[in-house]
């Protein structure tokens, strides 16, 4: 049992797509866990806790044979499978020593998507209806499983999603030959299509059963391929509209198969890319930014060197400066420096006082960004981004700062 879970705990460390956010389920006398919980933890809740969950497979052995996978048939690893059996008890066990309070579950793809999934809903039905187990469930839906398979799924589980990997199709059938995009989206659809039902179940019945309470996610692999940051962000945007997608998580490429020569050489996971689509994901979700004003056909790329929001602000001058005392909320979501929480906090007080630079930092105003992209009592025009020129402003904020050790080896000089 040991070494199967090292194996495919091993195995499962790949996937990020497994933050449990949007559910709450609490305890009740005669249940055990909840996701109401603290713990030691790997993943956080939409009110910022964070949560432990055993992320684990149900097997790594795979039909399949995709080539930025680590589990592809072709390769030569370690191989190992749990019973359904096994897997819930292992989980019960885990939850009763306090190690865990959730389960992030996925698998390879074992004779059929079927046949996987099956043993899959068995594992989170027992663990609900049997050992009355109430913590978070994340269960991955398996391309091409069936619509009954799905539905019977998401009535156990929290979440569910079904990874993209690739961003375009093209790329896919190339790197992953055993998959199309119509394997992925149709159980997409099958989840959304459950979740909506619900929600209007339950706007008649109060009791009814809930159905992927927190919604669907997936993953994108960035860097694998040749899609610019545009074509990422546009397809995120794409899958946003759906009703029931929370997060596109992304995945930075790591190549655990050199030997492909279908994959890029690299020595390591492009991280600053991965956290710039990150930051790029959050104003469109949060700051009202559209995907094409983000990375538009001029720059596909995002700038590595400054965050997206900044970028757009020196590309669009024409904007600024924004008077902080009269500008609407929309529009104070895009200065550089301001975040949606400075930005109500900035709507509200000056209904009852003129702000000031010094009650801009008060209200948490990053000033070293802003004070090129606004206008207030102190900063008047003559020192924006406009008379400073976009390209200075990008040096000035870019500038290497002096470490605080640096300013104090000065001053032990100067005793």
């Amino acid at each position: 049992m040991l070494e199967k879970l090292k194996v495919l705990a091993e195995s499962a460390k790949y996937d990020v797509s497994c933050a449990s956010s949007g559910v709450t389920r609490r305890n009740r006398p005669g249940d055990v866990g909840s996701t109401a919980g603290w713990g030691i933890c790997h993943t956080f809740t939409a009110d910022g806790r964070c949560v432990s969950l055993l992320k684990i497979m149900l097997t790594n052995v795979c039909i399949y044979d995709c080539a930025y996978c680590i589990n592809r048939r072709s390769n030569d690893i370690p191989r190992a499978a749990f019973t359904p059996d096994e897997l819930t008890e292992l989980t019960i066990e885990f939850f009763r020593r306090n190690y865990i309070e959730g389960l992030f579950l996925s698998s390879g793809v074992v004779r059929n998507p079927d046949y996987t999934m099956e043993r899959m809903v068995r594992v989170v039905r027992d663990l609900r209806t049997v050992h009355r187990f109430n913590g978070y469930i994340h269960l991955k839906s398996i391309p091409g499983a069936s619509p009954e398979l799905v539905a019977e799924a998401g009535r156990y589980a929290d979440r569910m999603s079904v990874n993209i990997e690739i961003p375009t199709e093209r790329n896919l059938l190339l790197l992953a030959p055993d998959k199309n995009y119509e394997s992925i989206y149709r159980p997409m659809s099958y989840i959304q299509q459950g979740v909506l039902q619900s929600a209007e179940e339950r706007a008649r019945f109060r009791h009814a059963p809930r159905f992927v309470p927190a919604g669907q996610s997936t993953q994108m692999i960035v860097g694998a391929t040749d899609e610019s940051d545009r074509d990422i962000l546009l397809l995120s945007s794409s899958l946003y509209d759906r009703p029931t997608m929370k997060r596109v998580y992304y995945s930075g490429f790591i190549p655990v198969n050199p030997y492909d020569k279908r994959l890029p050489a690299l020595d390591k996971a492009p991280l600053v890319r991965e956290n710039r689509l990150y930051q790029a994901d959050w104003l469109m979700r949060f700051y009202g930014f559209r995907a094409d004003e983000i990375a538009d056909e001029r720059t596909p790329r995002l700038d590595l060197e400054i965050d997206p929001k900044l970028a757009w602000a020196l590309r669009h001058p024409e904007y600024f400066p924004v008077d902080v005392n009269r500008a609407d909320y929309e529009m104070l979501l895009r200065v550089p420096g301001i975040g949606v929480k400075s930005a109500r906090l900035i709507v509200t007080s000056r209904r009852y006082r003129t702000l000031t630079q010094h009650s801009l930092k008060q209200i948490g105003v990053v000033m070293k960004k802003a004070q090129y992209f606004i206008l207030c009592r102190e900063l008047a025009m003559g020192q924006g981004v406009n008379e400073l020129r976009p390209e200075q402003v990008r040096r000035l904020l870019t500038a290497p700062q002096r470490r605080k050790s640096d300013k104090n080896e000065g001053q032990l000089t100067l005793f």
